[in-house]
């Protein structure tokens, strides 16, 4: 199981373009157009309908050039994936020590929103769980680098507070994590705002989590 921070830091496997020998440099620029694009058609019409045409248009590049960088859509998938996980990865470090013990799971818990970087991501799962049975290696690098290390902090953040007094030995952290997590999907399917969702789920669990809840 991947552990918070450790999967967002390294690239992912299997992706990336390589400079061809005796080529002219990589623009960065252009490279940045491409994974841009390409995750705005992620989430606008998500992998299947999505062609390398449209991503180079859309990119305001020539296929050429893009076919120089990758050579396949899921090589450029996985490279715009990589992307948005590095640009997310310092969320999964928690300093407890000025925080409360209560203030401390509501903050794992409002990092555990699939949003709480891109306002798309819920769609974007939505999209990438419609190809578990078509491409399941995208589901699994959803899972290994955007899910796991969600709950992982909200795991870690229970077993410090475990160690610290504050929170019930017997408390089964994998199952209050997968709880939370849970919750912004019911939220999403029902049309409510997850605003003041951790706040609110907290204060539910809390209870019966708290060694004491004065």
């Amino acid at each position: 199981m991947t552990r918070a921070g450790a999967a967002t830091d390294e690239p992912l496997d299997g992706g990336g373009a390589k400079p061809r020998p005796g080529g002219r440099p990589r623009d960065g620029a252009l490279d940045e157009a491409i994974i841009l694009a390409t995750r705005d058609r992620l989430v606008r019409d998500g992998y299947s309908r999505m062609t390398l045409g449209d991503i180079a248009a859309d990119a305001k590049v020539s296929r050429p050039t893009l076919y120089r960088r990758w050579s396949t859509k899921f090589e450029l998938v996985v490279d715009a994936l990589d992307y948005g996980f590095r640009q997310q990865h310092t969320m999964y470090t928690l300093d407890l020590s000025r925080l409360e013990p209560r203030e401390a799971l509501v903050e794992a818990v409002r990092r555990l929103n699939p949003a709480y970087y891109n306002p798309h991501a819920m769609v974007l799962m939505g999209n990438f769980a419609g190809e578990a049975i078509r491409t399941p290696e995208l589901l699994e690098i959803l899972r290994r680098h955007a899910v796991e290390p969600r709950v992982a902090l909200v795991e870690n953040v229970l077993a410090q507070l475990q160690e610290r007094g504050c929170v019930h030995d017997r408390v089964d952290r994998h199952t209050v994590a997968t709880l939370c997590f849970g919750s912004y999907f019911a939220a999403f399917y029902r049309g409510e705002s997850t605003d003041d969702l951790p706040e609110s789920v907290v204060a539910t669990l809390w209870p019966a989590l708290a060694t004491e809840t004065r």
